[in-house]
């Protein structure tokens, strides 16, 4: 880390969680094409208060993190859960932050509220996590029951847990004993730790059952938007054509301000349709002589970053291009790939097809390209 960071996400992943079942450790299985940990960093990346996310992590599951974002710092965790704590404090010895949060990555239904409601606590009293009170009838017995327990003063503990980096520091450094939990250790250490009202969403993914609840939980809190685009282009002198991002030998070329690359110019439409966010000559007006002849994915890089900035990724793209010559199918693939390229996408989420107008309206007679898009999006 090349900057101190003031306030620092520390997501634990290291453990094996069997119990859970499947072949891959819990918190790097799936759940709606992202795994359980993935969930838990990009919560964090999300955040405005967040400057750091550092993943703890187990030295046989490289080419489970290779999923994550490039922007997150990656350390190799230890037998248990304290050391895998004490490995990433180390870590930060050098620059230390101001504050920690420390989360268990097998938690993927944080919320941005709750990491808030946490991270004031925290600053209030130094030490603090979320907790949820019990609202069940609490009896201790083996076979059979043998008293009710006063649950008036019992929670649920979650994670994150936020302390200040001092104090987490110390409280490990004084620790004799293993701890289940890091209020745990920082409690033993003589420093209160503020309960902060927890997210009864928040669950910990533990048994098979847990992944079909933290679905449905996540799944509710899902955004999904349509957009739609629709791009025609006149054909004019030249002796070759730009087609999603292809360039293709023609008898004619195409007219436009920019290179005149109609596919493209529809899905970019799309992704900004879909966002409420006008279309490509409100942000690139055909007036300013900069984008005269202009490669069109600075329009379409500029849709999916405004993508990415107001909370969404797109899920999948579909572009039907309206022409009798050239003939597309030959180029699909390439196409395909070049826009996923484009747009930081896999090309299996890319669809580029063609049709012709059976020789009817201007497409039939050969006069331009038409193009019509579709987008997905979903917030994250």
């Amino acid at each position: 880390m090349t900057d101190v960071s003031k306030t620092i996400a520390i997501v634990l992943a290291a453990g094996r969680g069997t119990r859970a079942g499947g072949t891959h450790p819990k918190q790097w299985r799936m759940l709606l094409g992202k795994s359980l940990t993935a969930w838990s960093v990009e919560a964090f990346m999300s955040h405005a208060e967040i400057d750091a996310v550092v993943v703890v992590h187990h030295p046989e599951d490289q080419e489970m993190i290779a999923q994550l974002p490039a922007a997150v710092r990656f350390l190799y965790g230890g037998a248990n859960r304290d050391d895998s704590v004490r490995c990433a404090l180390k870590a930060l010895k050098d620059q230390a932050p101001e504050y920690v949060l420390i989360h268990d990555a097998a938690r993927p239904c944080l919320t941005q509220s709750l990491i808030s409601r946490c991270m004031d606590a925290m600053r209030a009293c130094g030490a603090a996590a979320p907790a949820v009170a019990l609202q069940d009838t609490l009896w201790r017995g083996g076979d059979t029951v043998e008293a009710t327990v006063d649950r008036s003063d019992l929670w649920r503990a979650q994670t994150p847990q936020c302390f200040s980096y001092q104090v987490i520091c110390s409280a490990h450094a004084a620790a004799t004993r293993p701890a289940t939990d890091d209020v745990q250790v920082v409690s033993a250490a003589g420093h209160l730790v503020a309960i902060v009202p927890g997210d009864a969403d928040n669950l910990k993914v533990t048994l098979p059952g847990d992944f079909a609840r933290a679905e449905r939980i996540l799944r509710g809190r899902m955004k999904l938007r349509l957009g739609n685009g629709f791009d025609v282009h006149k054909f004019g002198p030249g002796t070759e054509i730009t087609l999603c991002g292809i360039t293709l030998p023609h008898k004619a070329g195409l007219l436009g301000h920019s290179d005149a690359d109609v596919g493209m110019h529809a899905v970019t439409d799309a992704v900004y349709g879909a966002l409420a966010r006008g279309d490509i000559g409100q942000h690139f007006p055909p007036s300013d002589l900069r984008w005269k002849g202009a490669p069109s994915d600075i329009f379409l890089k500029h849709a999916v970053q405004l993508a990415e900035e107001l909370g969404f990724y797109i899920e999948n793209v579909d572009c039907t291009l309206i022409c009798e010559f050239p003939k597309i199918g030959p180029h699909s693939i390439a196409m395909r790939a070049r826009m996923a390229q484009i747009m930081g996408l896999d090309s299996d989420q890319v669809s580029i097809k063609a049709t012709t107008s059976e020789t009817l309206g201007f497409t039939g007679r050969e006069e331009g390209i038409a193009a019509i898009a579709t987008v997905a999006l979903v917030s994250r």
